[in-house]
């Protein structure tokens, strides 16, 4: 797909939403719904890399999904795991870069390994960056943002009056990163379910009515070029 470079989006973020409303149309269980959708991720990051895309930040596991069913919950973070894994194990010949968005303190001990291993090993790829928002809600970034400043206010490290967005964005999981500038939901739901509510002040949203493991490449393309088709004002006229 030949894009107009000159307003090539540098961040996507994607909401990946309809994997268990997808398995239910097969007549499958959730945690097949989530290997699919897996399929579908990896699928889109690697094409991503491909056509240029700088960062891209999948919504993966939210602070709220542990109030999903336990056996869902304990199938979708062993998927997660062994996503990992393996990626780590592909870093190399990807030239993909993982990051993880979120508090990954409250994750099992071979999560946490897992995570720190596959972050080490693809640090200094300079491919697309992969951010996987992972036990992340965008309020409790937020907070933790707050506390942060907060404490440089109070050990003397920071003034109040030199508290600016540069300063907050800087205590965000997405320090040094662009905010993305196309947000992608499938599923056709219209909301954000509390995800980068800092970084998407001035995205441009797109709303898909597709589950995600049906979305293509193309589906890609085709939100890349509905982007270039707008006009970012930022709030001016």
């Amino acid at each position: 797909m030949d894009f107009d470079k000159k307003y090539m989006p540098k961040h996507i973020a994607i909401i990946m939403d309809g994997n268990r409303r997808w398995a239910r149309k097969q007549g499958k269980s959730a945690s097949f719904g989530h290997k699919e959708g897996a399929k579908t991720l990896e699928k889109i990051v690697r094409y991503a890399n491909k056509i240029g895309l700088e960062y891209i930040t999948v919504y993966a596991f939210s602070t709220e999904n542990w109030k999903r069913a336990e056996d869902e919950v304990k199938a979708l973070m062993m998927l997660l795991q062994n996503y990992l894994d393996d990626y780590s194990k592909r870093a190399d010949t990807e030239n993909i870069r993982v990051k993880i968005l979120g508090d990954i303190s409250a994750l099992s001990e071979g999560m946490q390994k897992s995570i720190n291993k596959c972050m080490e090993r693809t640090k200094d790829n300079t491919g697309v960056t992969f951010n996987i928002a992972l036990n992340y809600g965008g309020r409790d970034e937020i907070i933790k943002a707050i506390k942060q400043i907060a404490s440089n206010v109070k050990e003397g490290t920071l003034n109040i009056e030199d508290i600016n967005e540069e300063i907050v964005s800087n205590n965000l999981y997405t320090k040094g990163q662009p905010d993305p500038d196309l947000l992608i939901r499938t599923s056709g739901e219209l909301r954000l379910s509390n995800f980068l509510p800092w970084q998407l002040v001035y995205t441009e949203f797109l709303f898909i009515d597709k589950n995600w493991p049906d979305f293509e490449e193309e589906d890609l393309d085709k939100a890349i070029i509905e982007y270039q088709k707008r006009t970012r004002k930022f709030g001016a006229n």
